[in-house]
């Protein structure tokens, strides 16, 4: 692949993600930037109706390496033991909640798009 053309692709990544940072603080929602900006970037291929070659070679690439995007996380887990340890309790219960809350609207999602697939006569992938 071009190098320009690598270039180009993160640009978009970036710019995604960007116009997501701006709407969320503009409008003052409580959504991350990033996660407004993969919405965008969804919407975008949804319109296009598929995901180029390029932009799946380079997003290949950023999730082979997203293991070092989570040692930021781990040093500020680490400064901030002593405050972990003092809040145990409540942010095991947040976990565990937000757990079975994400299992329960996955499940609930699945159904609902099984549902809907075999309704219009395709077959889920």
């Amino acid at each position: 692949m071009q190098r320009n053309r690598i270039i180009l692709i993160f640009t978009i990544l970036l710019v995604c993600q960007l116009i997501g940072e701006v709407i969320t603080r503009l409008f003052h929602w409580p959504v991350p930037g990033p996660v407004l900006g993969m919405v965008i970037l969804f919407c975008g291929l949804l319109l296009r109706g598929h995901v180029p070659e390029e932009l799946g070679a380079v997003t290949g690439g950023l999730l082979q390496n997203l293991s070092l995007l989570f040692v930021p996380a781990g040093v500020g887990v680490m400064l901030h033991a002593q405050l972990l340890a003092e809040n145990w309790a409540a942010l095991s219960v947040a976990l565990v909640l937000s757990a079975a809350i994400t299992i329960v609207v996955t499940g609930l999602v699945m159904t609902w798009a099984t549902r809907l697939t075999e309704h219009s006569g395709t077959e889920a992938p």
